[in-house]
């Protein structure tokens, strides 16, 4: 192993000791665990260092979303160059309603200039004294102290391990993710939607201040890595249940609870059915990578390092091309699990006709059914101005770009959702 470890010694400053003068924006979305908005909910929200001291509340409306809030957070430059300044502010969250179980969220991540968006899930309950969840976010992986990488060859030996048995990359519906090292029994198994872990990830280990290009990149190196592990059953054929862990020296660091940003969750929606390849190999390389800071790795990407490639107007496949050598290139994996079909190929828009606009209307529908806002359409299989009228409200209460125009991300966020509350329907 080529790691050598580089640890910042220097006193580190935290933003709650310094004058913020910059802002940034949190959203809460209130959900049941099938997805159902939780209307009416109260939300606190309050400083770790005071947490009795609520700075703002706020109520959910019939979409179980909060109105955006701008909140102090530290000057955007101590998260564009590695900084001895703490680059986010922390918050807590509370939410409450009586017919649901509460949620407290702790160290909420806030960068300026980005929209941070944080989930709570509450379960229905008939019981006033229910027991909510409680999640505690750790550090950022740029700013907090995690073991490094263990070096692994990007290509799993198939010859040595016989061990490699799907036909094709798939992107799975689900992933198994290990809240610690491969071998602590104590830790807990999460199933985690396979879109919602990469966003987690990715918000976990790159900044959301960093240019796209330099975000695509690293979802690329992330889904590409995980889709590694899932093509090759890496910890099932060790004997384990699991798919991933979210120990940094084996794999990446996922944080149950965690809020995401909104940018880097529109990269991911985007991107998510793509992974890295080389030419006459079958399997998604696992491409690793490390700081660049803290951390040396030679022939690996460095977070800090694609960075300033993205700085310079290097685009996605530039940036991985420089770390990972220039046979790489982004492939796209044939097959999405857990929706009703995988995409078309093409957006829908109006005008279009057919099977397809049909099936999309039919899942307003029944998303309406759930988030009323949504108006109703005439399932025709004809695309027209109120199909793109409920599609724009759609991408609007779900964080997207509002176009009326059924493209990839929208496709698939749809069937996710559709998804999700047809099953709390059958149940």
């Amino acid at each position: 192993m080529n790691k050598i470890t580089k640890r910042n010694k220097n006193i580190r400053v935290y933003p709650t000791e310094l004058t913020t003068q910059s802002l940034g924006r949190l959203q809460i979305r209130c959900v049941t665990p099938n997805m159902f908005p939780v209307e009416g909910a109260t939300v606190r929200i309050s400083s770790p260092a005071r947490p009795d001291v609520v700075l703002e509340e706020l109520t959910t409306d019939v979409s179980g979303i909060t109105p955006q809030v701008e909140l102090p957070a530290p000057p955007i430059d101590y998260s564009l160059a590695p900084s001895d300044v703490q680059p986010y502010s922390e918050y807590n969250i509370h939410t409450m309603q009586p017919n649901y179980t509460p949620v407290s969220i702790s160290n909420l991540q806030v960068f300026a200039d980005v929209t941070a968006i944080q989930s709570a899930t509450m379960e229905e309950t008939d019981d006033p004294n229910a027991q909510g969840s409680l999640f505690v976010i750790g550090p950022h992986t740029l700013w907090g102290d995690y073991p490094p990488k263990i070096a692994e060859p990007e290509i799993n030996p198939e010859a040595e391990t016989g061990e490699i048995v799907l036909r094709q990359v798939v992107i799975p519906e689900y992933v198994i993710v290990h809240d610690g090292p491969p071998t602590d029994t104590t830790a807990a198994n999460y199933y985690v939607k396979f879109r919602d872990y990469i966003k987690n990830v990715a918000s976990s280990e790159i900044y959301a201040t960093w240019p796209e290009s330099t975000i695509q990149a690293n979802v690329l190196a992330i889904l590409s890595f995980t889709l590694n592990r899932v093509f090759t059953e890496w910890y099932r054929n060790q004997g384990f249940n699991f798919t991933l862990t979210s120990s940094t020296a084996f794999d990446h660091k996922w944080i149950p609870g965690r809020n995401i940003f909104d940018n880097i969750g529109l990269i991911v929606d985007a991107l998510f059915v793509n992974y890295l390849s080389r030419p006459n190999v079958k399997q998604p390389i696992l491409t690793q990578y490390c700081d660049g800071i803290r951390v040396q790795c030679p022939n690996w990407m460095t977070q800090w390092g694609s960075k300033d490639l993205g700085d310079q107007g290097y685009d996605a496949i530039s940036i991985l091309r420089h770390f990972y050598g220039n046979s790489i290139f982004i492939n796209t994996a044939p097959q999405v699990s857990g929706v009703p079909a995988s995409w078309p190929g093409y957006n829908l828009n109006i005008g279009a006709s057919g099977d397809d606009v049909r099936m999309i209307q039919e899942q307003l529908n029944a998303i309406g059914n759930a988030y009323s806002l949504i108006p109703k359409v005439a399932v025709t299989g004809q695309y027209n101005e109120q199909t793109a009228e409920a599609v724009r409200t759609f991408q609007s209460i779900f964080n997207m770009p509002v176009t009326g125009i059924v493209d990839l991300p929208t496709w698939y966020r749809l069937s996710g959702i559709y998804v999700a509350v047809t099953r709390m329907a059958e149940g």
